[in-house]
């Protein structure tokens, strides 16, 4: 009960009303006490001022006595009659005679008291066990002098039971107390109907904060007042309202955070104080277990040595901190930045970027141009060198001369087949070469390339074939790059391929797609050469592919022009069995 404020507004109001009606109980009580017993004197004093006049009256005092005592009869009245020290009539019980005595004698005579003509009362508690009123008795006693001013020692005493004026009392407090009993119950009645009246608002607003505390911020309290819980009420519908459009507003900009470090190229790695990682994103998470996968470390929330020992750098010294890292053939840049809330550092967040594509570019650039280098010099040598044999007249002979500059002739057609290439791959790369699609019936179109290089296989004693299906669909793409792609392979399968070998041109229709297969069971690729086979100016063989003519660009070039079609070009070899590459294009 004293949980609720039901129940301490209930003991509330209880208690305020009790206090109030036992202080006012008490007043009226004793008013009413002192009022009644007033009320009993009043009428004891005109009592015995009627039986004095009766005294007076009467010439003869046996007739007065007579008339004192039917009337005192009638009221069930004790008097003493005292005339000038001598009793005259005494009718009262003797258990209590003695009391006027007591009281009014000194030396069995009349006190002083009545040498002004004032009236006498007097009231106690008398004791006695001789028979008549029983002990512990109240009663009152009034007197009033006789014949004032002329008889001296002279009084008339009444005596009365309180009896009459307990049993009123008694009855004025069963009033009182019926009273006070109907006061409690209505009040109890009133407080628990009105703290019930006051609290069910209030029981409202628990329900809907709580709700709301859950995450229900659409619940609304019923405004029913535009007293202070109305106003209370109308404030938690607010605040609620508030908190919705607050809690959707971060819920927003938190998914729009997620989804920004979800969709970062670069790893993030937010710490807290105590260097422990808070959030982190997918790159991040690979670049972690990539790190503690070579240190050998199981736990998944340890943090690699390097990247803690940075992480005390930066809380200390308080500034940005760089490292770089090689991670399982992977190059790492990290830089981490402290994070201040207001003035103190908080924790940090570090920035991993992964630099392998940036130095494999370096690398290639530098490779690229030692390549382009190497397969310039050569040719640039020979015509150097067989020019300046013409020119000295070393060949003396028109043979000779014919010979030498066939030579010539040759290396500067290789040269500007390099050069060739070298633009084309580069227009490429950049994005400027554009596609011309057209729809093209395929088989004619097969046949017409197997059929330009059935010359130079049948020079080196090789078997080239065509393998189509009877029923191929029109296929849609550039002729021409198509053409390169297909020209470029067939030409790579047949150089390096033995005499009486065969190469075979395959094309057939699997999951929407054209596959087109150059197959040969030529020297092969070894495993080593098989990764970098497509990149620029890479050559399994250097010496034998000089030796036929080629510059290592060939299947650059032809990736580029299956990736510009969407498709994909893959190869599989073993070396002394042959070589087979496949490239897919959508239909």
């Amino acid at each position: 009960m004293w949980r609720s404020v039901v129940g301490k507004l209930w003991f509330t109001f209880i208690l305020l009303v009790a206090v109030v009606l036992t202080i006012l109980m008490v007043m009226l009580l004793r008013s009413f006490e002192k009022f009644h017993i007033q009320e009993a004197e009043g009428q004891l004093l005109h009592h015995a001022t009627m039986i004095s006049h009766i005294y007076e009256g009467y010439e003869h005092e046996e007739e007065a006595l007579t008339r004192i005592e039917q009337y005192t009869e009638l009221l069930e009245i004790n008097v003493l009659v005292i005339n000038q020290g001598e009793k005259k009539m005494d009718n009262v019980e003797p258990t209590i005679r003695q009391l006027p005595i007591e009281v009014f004698y000194e030396n069995d005579k009349l006190s002083s008291v009545f040498t002004d003509q004032q009236e006498i009362m007097a009231e106690g508690e008398f004791h006695t066990n001789e028979g008549g009123w029983p002990s512990n008795k109240e009663l009152m006693v009034v007197g009033v002098p006789l014949m004032p001013g002329e008889l001296d020692n002279s009084a008339i005493f009444l005596y009365q039971s309180l009896e009459v004026i307990e049993e009123t009392s008694r009855e004025t407090k069963g009033i009182v107390y019926l009273s006070a009993g109907i006061a409690i119950v209505l009040t109890t009645i009133f407080a628990f109907f009105l703290s019930t009246r006051i609290t069910a608002p209030l029981r409202k607003m628990r329900e809907v904060a709580l709700e709301v505390a859950s995450g229900h911020f659409r619940s609304k309290i019923p405004i029913v007042s535009h007293d202070e819980i109305g106003m209370l009420g109308m404030a938690i519908n607010r605040m609620a309202r508030d908190l919705n459009v607050s809690i959707t507003e971060l819920s927003r900009e938190k998914e729009q955070l997620a989804r920004i470090l979800t969709s970062m190229a670069d790893g993030v790695i937010t710490f807290n104080r105590q260097g422990e990682i808070v959030i982190t994103n997918p790159p991040a998470e690979q670049f972690l277990e990539s790190w503690l996968f070579e240190d050998g470390v199981n736990n998944q929330n340890r943090l690699p040595e390097e990247l803690n020992n940075l992480f005390n750098k930066v809380v200390r010294g308080e500034r940005e901190q760089q490292l770089e890292l090689a991670i399982q053939g992977r190059y790492f840049a990290l830089v981490m930045t402290p994070l201040y809330d207001h003035e103190q550092i908080r924790g940090a967040v570090a920035v991993i970027r992964d630099m392998t594509e940036e130095r494999q570019h370096d690398k290639l650039r530098k490779d690229f141009i030692a390549n382009v280098s190497h397969e310039l010099r050569t040719p640039i040598s020979m015509l150097q060198g067989y020019s300046e044999a013409i020119i000295d007249d070393i060949a003396e002979s028109h043979e000779e001369k014919k010979e030498l500059a066939r030579i010539i002739y040759d290396e500067s057609l290789r040269m500007g087949r390099l050069v060739n290439e070298l633009l084309d791959i580069a227009r490429m790369e950049a994005g400027y070469t554009e596609l011309v699609k057209e729809k093209i019936p395929l088989i004619p179109y097969m046949e017409k390339i197997v059929r330009k290089f059935k010359g130079l296989a049948k020079d080196h004693h090789i078997a080239l074939k065509l393998d189509v299906k009877e029923k191929l669909p029109d296929a849609y793409f550039d002729q021409d790059r198509i053409e390169q792609v297909l020209t470029n392979l067939i030409h790579n399968a047949i150089r390096h391929t033995q005499e009486f070998g065969q190469v075979i041109v395959k094309v057939s229709v699997e999951q929407e797609e054209f596959i087109f297969d150059v197959i040969d069971n030529g020297s092969g690729i070894s495993e080593q050469d098989l990764p970098y086979v497509f990149e620029r100016f890479y050559k399994a063989d250097k010496a034998r592919t000089r030796a036929k003519g080629g510059t290592g660009l060939g299947l650059a070039i032809a990736k580029n022009i299956i990736d510009s079609h969407k498709g994909k070009i893959t190869v599989h070899s073993k070396v002394n069995e042959g070589t087979t590459f496949s490239f897919k294009l959508p239909l």
